[in-house]
Formats: structure tokens, C-alpha cells, sequence
């Protein structure tokens, strides 16, 4: 429920970047837009690309994966290649999953809502 509040407050806020004098003197404002309704990838995307990461990686059966599936009860992974799985997910989606979040991620689904809530995936 926080993370879904959190998530939606950061689509519409705005903050401040920069603030400077323009060659009159007066004060300028740059703002820096932070909603995600223009650039936010979709659930569906975000679906798709989370599976292909498990389904590419070397100790997966790819028939297995489904957007249900747990990383070490259905898949039979242990917890380093869950690291590794986690991390691959950085990399597809551009981001830095603090290592607080990142052991919390034990199966597509919970991938898939923490990359999708995620502001700045790409």
C-alpha cells in the first residue's frame, strides 16, 4: 500500500532543478517534470521484458516461467542466483535496486511489481 501511494505521488511531482538570474536580474525557476504518464513503460512491457530476463538465464527451464513463479520453489534456484536474476533485471531496466529491496524479490511476480511501481524504470 506505501510503495503504491509512494509510487504514485513521484508520477505527478514537481521539483525544483536549478534555480538562476536571467540577464535582467529576475529570478528563474527551471522545473524539472517527474511524471511518468509520458514516459513510464507499461504493466505489459514491464510483463514481458521481467520474463525474458528469467527465461534467458542459464538455469532456467524458459516452459517454466510464468508471471506466478517463485525463484527457488518453482524454479529451483538458489538465493545467489536469485541475486544474479535481480541484477540482470538492473540492467534491463536501468535502475540500482537497493540491496534492502533487492533480497525481497523472490519471484517474477514480486519483480514485476517492484519494477512497474518503480519511477525511474526504463
Amino acid at each position: 500500500m506505501a510503495s503504491a501511494l509512494r509510487s504514485a505521488i513521484l508520477r505527478h511531482i514537481r521539483i525544483p532543478a536549478t534555480q538562476a538570474l536571467s540577464a535582467n536580474g529576475s529570478r528563474l525557476t527551471a522545473v524539472r517534470l517527474m511524471s511518468s504518464h509520458d514516459d513510464h513503460i507499461t504493466k505489459d512491457e514491464v510483463i514481458k521484458r521481467v520474463l525474458d530476463v528469467v527465461k534467458c538465464f542459464p538455469k532456467v527451464d524458459p516452459s517454466k516461467v510464468t508471471p506466478e513463479v517463485h525463484f527457488e520453489k518453482d524454479l529451483g534456484l538458489d538465493s545467489l542466483d536469485t541475486v544474479e536474476i535481480v541484477m540482470a533485471l538492473e540492467e534491463e531496466f536501468k535502475l540500482e535496486i537497493p540491496d534492502k529491496e533487492a533480497v525481497r524479490i523472490e519471484s517474477c511476480e514480486q519483480a514485476i511489481e517492484y519494477v512497474y511501481n518503480h519511477p525511474m524504470s526504463s
